[in-house]
């Protein structure tokens, strides 16, 4: 993904922690997102959320859809859409695969994290990503269960 959180410019912004319950991610993908001024003064400030959004594949392009980014108060002119389609960016190569992926295995595009990579520029962490079914969700839920309650009994004997 990018540097470690120690570096002070890596900051996460949004994260979809949902998607790692409701699908199981095949695998990921970092790319870069086409924004406006307005949009990058909000992101700084830590204003947007990816939780109900998804990523397409639309006439050669990778379009991030149904993203929030907070309206920015200081710009008076140069405002944004908060709820815009916001163009990603990635090589042919990788939009290929995506498209394949998406079109002959019946998988999604799931946006998992929002964040500022090292270099200080926004980047995308999409997954290719499968739905899963009720059972395979109950079965996250237990096993999620199990390990912090196994964490609470090594802490009480030690």
């Amino acid at each position: 993904m990018a540097k470690p959180k120690t570096d002070p410019n890596y900051k996460v912004i949004a994260e979809n922690r949902r998607a790692r319950f409701d699908y199981a991610i095949e695998e990921d993908l970092e790319c870069g997102l086409m924004l406006e001024g307005s949009e990058v003064k909000s992101l700084r400030a830590g204003g947007a959320n990816i939780a109900e959004s998804y990523a397409s594949v639309d006439d050669g392009e990778l379009w991030l859809v149904n993203s929030y980014v907070a309206p920015y108060e200081q710009a008076k002119v140069f405002k944004h859409e908060e709820r815009r389609r916001r163009k990603l960016l990635v090589s042919r190569k990788e939009l290929s695969n995506l498209w394949n992926a998406t079109q002959r295995k019946g998988m999604t595009l799931v946006p998992l994290v929002l964040y500022f990579n090292h270099k200080g520029r926004a980047k995308l962490k999409i997954g290719i990503a499968k739905g899963k079914k009720l059972h395979d969700k109950r079965e996250t839920q237990a096993k999620r269960d199990w390990s912090r309650q196994k964490q609470r009994l090594m802490k009480d004997h030690s």
